[in-house]
């Protein structure tokens, strides 16, 4: 029951990526490649994974970015310097007076024809500059929240790592232990087999009933269709395993226990340290309040819009009749603007209205990760103390179920007991020691889990 409860757990958790993997396996059926055989430790499997998984991969690209953002707003502080060139043709008297007076070209008949001055062209290749002096704080307040985004890129990678390495460890033991339970079936099988064939000779020669035959049938359908359905659990696990790995979910990987020596899992904390430590090294604490820090920088940056704006700018150019360039028709601008806006239609009210509303509401998310970071730790906590407690309990079954198959043995020679009586003690010891290992890899999963919810792996 144990081992078909981590399958299933294996299975739901897996549901998603294996998904997503059967979808890639369609995709890539025009141009099969050839599959690859690696063996991985967990060890490896965790140093590989952080390498290739292609989660961590966008956390990356997230994080440039977000150190993208932060040029982008940072560029309000430096000077902007555009290039231009104009073309005009025109009648209009003031059009045609200004072309005449910027091309240097103003004499007294320019006076004698100013209503009536025929068509006149002119080409004005500048370059602009402009410095923007005060946008009231907006540009710092953006620059900040750029910095805050960086930060919180970077705890978005560090989620994702804390959560890939207990999903790889998980998946890692899970596999181990779907391997333990194919073994009892094996053996089960092994043990049924060789019994249905002596039982069968003995039922011609009439000294076994029939029902003792049909007994043992009964039991090696039960351990075939348990051997089929743990060879199927070891697939789930493998292919999980592969597309955490960041692995096609056809490659030929195996997993290689790290040791003979599995580690000892145990507790180490109280739940309220636990708890403690939880709240100060999760990122996703560290992230949420970088949101609300973000927001909060938003709020201003909006409310600076009701303040003053200030530029500087300059103008150097040329005015003429035809392209080329004359520093004799030169023309330099330079000067300082400042505007402010006296009514937007309500819009700079509203955007801070937003703008708060979204604070607010990063508030409650920073509430909302710390109530299910408490939840996760204490939920761990109690996994891990019900996964010490089994590893206690099969270790007694143990030595329950090998004195049980002494006596059984014993009372089937004295031809005591029937022989189904005699395969089931075999089976239940054999599951015995299975469970136990079994359980050894459930403690350890449960020991992965508490340490992501702590942040161990951040």
């Amino acid at each position: 029951m144990m081992l078909q409860t981590i399958k299933n757990k294996l299975a739901l958790s897996l549901l998603p990526m294996l998904m997503l993997s059967n979808c890639s396996a369609v995709a890539d059926q025009a141009a099969p490649e050839k599959s690859i055989s690696q063996s991985f430790t967990l060890d490896q499997a965790i140093d590989y994974a952080l390498a290739n998984n292609p989660d961590l991969q966008i956390t990356a690209e997230r994080i440039g970015q977000a150190e993208a953002q932060l040029g982008v707003a940072l560029s309000a502080f430096y000077p902007q310097v555009t290039a231009k060139i104009g073309y005009d043709h025109s009648n209009n008297p003031a059009q045609v007076f200004s072309m005449i007076v910027a091309q240097r070209d103003f004499n007294a008949n320019s006076i004698n024809n100013i209503n009536n001055p025929g068509y006149r062209q002119n080409f004005r290749p500048e370059i602009i500059g402009k410095l923007s002096l005060f946008r009231g704080g907006q540009d710092y307040q953006n620059s900040k929240a750029a910095e805050l985004g960086i930060s919180a890129a970077e705890f978005e990678r560090s989620t994702v790592r804390n959560a890939l390495i207990e999903a790889v460890t998980a998946s890692y033991y899970a596999y181990l232990a779907a391997q333990e339970a194919q073994k009892v079936s094996k053996d089960s099988i092994l043990a049924i087999t060789s019994e249905l064939k002596q039982s069968k000779l003995r039922y011609e020669a009439g000294t076994v009933l029939k029902s003792d035959v049909l007994s043992l049938e009964v039991k090696l359908a039960e351990a075939q269709e348990a051997e089929i359905r743990a060879a199927n659990g070891i697939e789930l696990a493998k292919t999980g395993i592969a597309t955490l790995l960041g692995l096609p979910a056809d490659d030929a990987i195996t997993v290689a226990s790290a040791s003979s020596m599995l580690p000892e899992p145990k507790m180490t904390a109280s739940f309220n340290d636990l708890l403690e430590l939880a709240m100060t090294q999760r990122p996703e604490v560290k992230a949420a309040a970088n949101q609300v820090g973000i927001s909060l920088r938003r709020v201003k940056s909006e409310q600076g819009a009701y303040l003053p704006k200030a530029d500087a700018y300059v103008s150097y150019g040329q005015n003429s009749q035809s392209p080329g360039f004359s520093s004799g028709k030169d023309n330099v601008t330079a000067g300082v603007s400042v505007e402010m806006d006296l009514f937007s239609g309500l819009e700079t009210k509203n955007r801070v209205s937003a703008a708060e509303r979204k604070a607010a509401e990063a508030r409650e998310t920073e509430r909302k990760t710390k109530l299910a970071i408490e939840q996760e730790v204490k939920i761990a906590f109690l996994k891990l103390e019900e996964a010490l407690a089994r590893m206690r309990v099969t270790e007694a079954s143990v030595r329950s179920a090998d004195e049980a198959l002494r006596l059984v043995n014993e009372q089937r020679r004295a031809e005591t007991v029937t022989v189904t009586r005699y395969i089931e003690s075999e089976v239940a010891r054999n599951k015995a020691h299975s469970n136990t290992i079994a359980a050894h890899y459930d403690a350890l999963s449960a020991e992965a889990a508490l340490k992501k919810a702590v942040g161990n792996w951040k």
